[in-house]
């Protein structure tokens, strides 16, 4: 199934790109269409010149309800690739968030659930709306919280991660916060503003500091500390060079 541009919605302001989720009637519910089209338009912006960060939200009260399930509730053993694309497809745009060398800000406008909440913490940076909540509840569905357990185990640690996805039970913004999980907590009527702002300081950073930055980031934040400190040992050599041009 290829991507549908309704599903996603891009708005440039100067050198900040902004993609929404338009599926308000399922709350952006993450069916293979909008994933995919999620994906490409990461992707696309990565690769655009004129493109220096990027503010990820939702249309309408939620922010990102999760896997649309409803689309495989007619699954047939013949059919059962589909289910293997979409893990795949799911896993695929997860690490887009990484990899890609200009920085993301989520604007988190409302509920966030299992993969949302998986989407919403894959960012550089996340803002969320006061209002908001966010959570895990597959367990409550006999289900796991599978591909978004690795980066929630990551961000807030073990005990709390656990919590999080065996007990299934929504936290708050104010929790998340604690958590770690998000940067800020914003009014909701600020949210989307004070996230471009965000974006648009980020855009003003200069380009090759910013992008190494991010990658060692994610490179050191895996290693074992001796590694990592030779990573950083590397681009300390490489940065001598940066102001040069």
């Amino acid at each position: 199934m290829g991507s549908d541009p309704l599903f996603l919605l891009t708005e440039d302001r100067g050198a900040v790109r902004i993609l929404t989720m338009n599926r308000p009637e399922k709350r952006n519910a993450l069916n293979t269409a909008l994933t995919r089209a999620l994906l490409d338009a990461l992707r696309a912006a990565d690769a655009a010149d004129s493109v220096a960060a990027v503010v990820l939200t939702g249309a309408g009260q939620g922010f990102c309800a999760g896997a649309d399930l409803a689309e495989f509730k007619d699954l047939t053993p013949e059919k059962q690739h589909l289910v293997e694309e979409r893990a795949e497809l799911t896993m695929q745009l997860h690490l887009a968030f990484p990899k890609m060398a200009k920085p993301v800000v989520t604007a988190i406008n409302g509920a966030a659930m299992g993969g949302g909440a998986g989407l919403a913490i894959a960012a550089d940076l996340a803002l969320m709306a006061q209002g908001a909540q966010l959570g895990y509840p597959e367990t409550r569905h006999g289900i796991v919280a599978a591909i978004v357990m690795a980066n929630l185990v990551r961000q807030t640690g073990r005990k709390r991660a656990f919590e999080l996805v065996s007990l299934g039970e929504p936290i708050t913004s104010r929790q998340a916060l604690e958590y770690g999980l998000v940067n800020r907590v914003v009014p909701d009527a600020d949210l989307l503003a004070e996230s471009f702002l965000l974006a648009e300081r980020l855009s003003r950073i200069r380009k090759e500091g910013l992008t190494e930055t991010k990658k060692l980031f994610h490179q050191v934040a895996d290693l074992p500390l001796e590694e990592a400190l030779r990573q950083g040992r590397e681009l300390n050599k490489r940065m001598r060079a940066f102001g040069k041009r």
